[in-house]
Parts: structure tokens; sequence; C-alpha cells
């Protein structure tokens, strides 16, 4: 297994056309060897789509592995790799992921890398969510997305906050109905308010689907139990009580720049995680 390891990691290093690196990044995303990590990263930065496509594919399917090394190499000046990856987290869907997606889909610059994030929020895996922690990174993400849905000027980026709300709707069914009634509230506003028809559109399709399920809870619980440990958790926990803290005593509520700061800590000390 380590040989053809090697020999897949070799092939991508060698690629001297842009569809033989596709190719070769194809290859080694479907071997879903944990050893591939390091290199399928590497590739979200070669400005090559489809090979970061596939990298992006290969990174979701190893699922929580992929995570640490994805926030730990998380690229503050390539936006386009850091679009990439943050589409691998949202995928993933991973706790530890969510105070970076947090801050970047309210504060970076990116409107691609804010896109990935407002839809990836919504799409969090909260079955796996201890109870003393569920609501408070429900309430965070909420807050997020509604001010994304809100203020951001690329319709692009509020298409996706609305694909989050829909999906956190749906997680929130039986347990926040007043959360809900307030996502609800915001699609009216925006189905005749927002500036693109595109958006509000979307905003249409997600009003039908919550009419059609309102009576029904749409998350859905695999077999797999979180792999999280009690410490994993508590540090979550910490860092959205005390970093977030920090940034409302600088900034007001709703300013994205209190998120600010706080993403790029989170880019620059994975190990809090």
């Amino acid at each position: 297994m380590a040989d053809s390891l090697s020999s897949l990691i070799q092939a991508v290093d060698a690629a001297d056309s842009a569809n033989g690196l596709l190719e070769a990044v194809q290859n080694l995303a479907a071997a879903r060897l944990e050893g591939a990590i390091p290199t399928l990263i590497a590739a979200l930065s070669y400005n090559n789509p489809g090979a970061a496509v596939a990298a992006v594919d290969g990174l979701i399917q190893m699922g929580e592995a992929a995570v640490p090394p994805l926030l730990e190499q998380l690229d503050l000046h390539n936006y386009s790799a850091r679009a990439w990856a943050i589409r691998a987290l949202a995928g993933i869907g991973d706790p530890r992921g969510l105070i970076t997606l947090l801050g970047v889909a309210t504060a970076d610059f990116a409107m691609s890398v804010r896109r990935a994030a407002a839809k990836g929020l919504g799409m969090m895996k909260w079955h796996w969510f201890p109870d003393n922690l569920l609501e408070i990174a429900q309430a965070e993400v909420l807050e997020a997305l509604l001010f994304v849905a809100q203020q951001d000027e690329e319709w692009i980026v509020r298409y996706s906050a609305v694909s989050g709300l829909q999906s956190l709707a749906d997680a929130i069914a039986l347990t926040y109905p007043e959360w809900r009634s307030q996502i609800n509230s915001q699609f009216e506003q925006m189905a005749s308010g927002d500036s693109s028809w595109t958006v509000r559109a979307r905003v249409w399709m997600a009003q039908q689907h919550l009419q059609a399920t309102s009576a029904v809870q749409m998350l859905v619980c695999d077999a797999q139990p979180s792999p999280l440990s009690a410490t994993d958790w508590q540090m979550i926990l910490d860092t959205l009580y005390d970093r977030k803290g920090q940034e409302r005593m600088v900034f007001a509520e709703g300013d994205p720049r209190r998120y600010r700061e706080l993403a790029v800590s989170m880019a620059q000390t994975p190990d809090a995680i």
C-alpha cells in the first residue's frame, strides 16, 4: 500500500499537463488513503479547477481525518486555494471547522470563500453535537447566515446563505421552531426585496421546501457516532465562548469585523481546535 501511495503521489508531482494533473489527482483521490491528504491539499493551489474539484471530492471522502490538516494549511494568501479548502471543510461538516466557517462566511474578502462557507454552515453534522454545545453553535450559525443574507453585496453569496438557512431550518425544525420562524421571515423579506432575481428564485424554492416539510424534522442521523473526544468538544465550546466574547468586546453586534480576527487567529493557530 505504501508503494502504491508513493507512486500515486509521484504521478501528481510529475504531471506535465493540465489533463495529466487532473488524471493523477483523480487517481490519488480514488485510492482513499490518508497519506494522500497533504498532496490533495496541495493540489487545491495548482490553478487547475478540475484537479481542485477532484481533490475536494477526495478530501470529503476522507472525512474527519482531513480536517486538522485542512485547518492547519488554510491558505491566507491564495484565495482560490482557500475557497477550495473551505468547500472541503463544508462538505465534511466536521464541528472542528465551525469557527473557521463562521469567520470566513462573514469577513473574508473573497466572494468564492464566503460563498462556500455560507452554504457549508447549514450542513454541519448537527447530530454529533452534545446538548451543551448544540444550541450555542446553531445560534451562532443562524446569526451569521442572517447577516450574510441581509448584508453581503454579492448575489451569489446571498444565494448560498439562503441554501445554508434552508438546511439549518431543517435541522432545527422540532428543536427551535422560533428560529425557523425567523428564517421564514427573512425569506419573506428577500422574496420581494432582494435586488437579484436569481436570489429571489432561490428564496422561493426554499419557501416551498419549508412549507412542504413544516411538520417534519429533516435532520437525518446516520449510524456513525461522533469520533470527537470530550476534549475536542470542550475546546470547541471554549473557543466559541472565549474568542467570540473577545470579538464582541471590540466590535459592535452584527459588525463583520468581529469575526475577522477570529478567523485569522484560528487559521494561524490550528492547535487551538
